[in-house]
């Protein structure tokens, strides 16, 4: 029963993501920035709904200018966050030639890094202060790939310098998977080194209804912290968010 359901629920997100990628393409670019936005969040919000995830939101996000730094579990974290509150994300290079995905990214409003070279960090880092000295509102996943879902791992702090540079604040916000009929955690939707995306995603069909739990820390600035210490810091505080 459990595998003809995924079934069916599989058939319904490649629906829907082909209705991401027509709207993307043909009233994306009629819409203004405050209605791409909201149409990013409702389509994240469905997407959720077919996969058998609810999002459920403690504390508030917080107005642009910020950067929010959040952990990283699985490639469900940016339709996550999205559905919470929109933001722009730096994402890798590689997603954009991805079919059907790239496009999607690229209409959620994404910048896009090579992570092998530290010179396009650097552009990237130009790129993100002029956005937040705009007032928008960005996301990092500062691990740099998806972890466990248990334990975080080491925190980058070179996209943090946007922080720094536009003299603006971070908000932490930690993102966990909950077994809606349990409470307990739930690794279903991790997305593993050896994993693919079809398989992480079927997994994620065949697993019990979920709550993807966002949890919105208090913002700071940086208060003389170079981005290193920002970073170690930011790493402790989502640690204890998640608790």
């Amino acid at each position: 029963m459990r595998v003809s359901q995924a079934l069916v629920k599989f058939v319904r997100v490649l629906l829907w993501v082909l209705r991401g990628y027509w709207r993307v393409r043909t009233v994306f670019p009629q819409l203004s920035d405050e209605q791409q936005a909201r149409a990013v969040e409702v389509w994240a919000r469905g997407m959720l709904a077919i996969i058998g995830i609810e999002v459920r939101v403690k504390g508030h996000p917080a107005q642009g200018p910020v950067l929010m730094a959040a952990n990283h579990i699985s490639w469900l974290d940016i339709l996550v966050m999205h559905a919470a509150c929109h933001c722009r994300f730096v994402a890798k290079s590689e997603i954009r030639s991805w079919p059907l995905v790239g496009v999607l990214t690229t209409g959620g409003g994404s910048l896009y890094i090579e992570r092998s070279s530290h010179r396009d960090a650097m552009r990237v880092v130009h790129h993100m202060a002029d956005a937040l000295t705009q007032g928008q509102v960005l996301a990092v996943f500062p691990e740099g790939g998806t972890g466990d879902g248990v334990t975080l791992l080491p925190f980058h702090a070179n996209l943090l310098q946007a922080a720094i540079s536009a003299q603006v604040p971070i908000q932490p916000v930690a993102l966990q998977f909950i077994d809606a009929a349990s409470g307990e955690l739930s690794l279903a939707p991790c997305y593993h080194a050896h994993d693919t995306l079809v398989s992480s995603l079927w997994r994620t069909l065949c697993a019990p209804p979920l709550l993807a739990q966002v949890r919105y820390g208090t913002v700071q600035m940086a208060q003389g912290r170079n981005r290193r210490l920002w970073a170690q810091d930011l790493r402790q505080t989502i640690d204890d968010l998640r608790k």
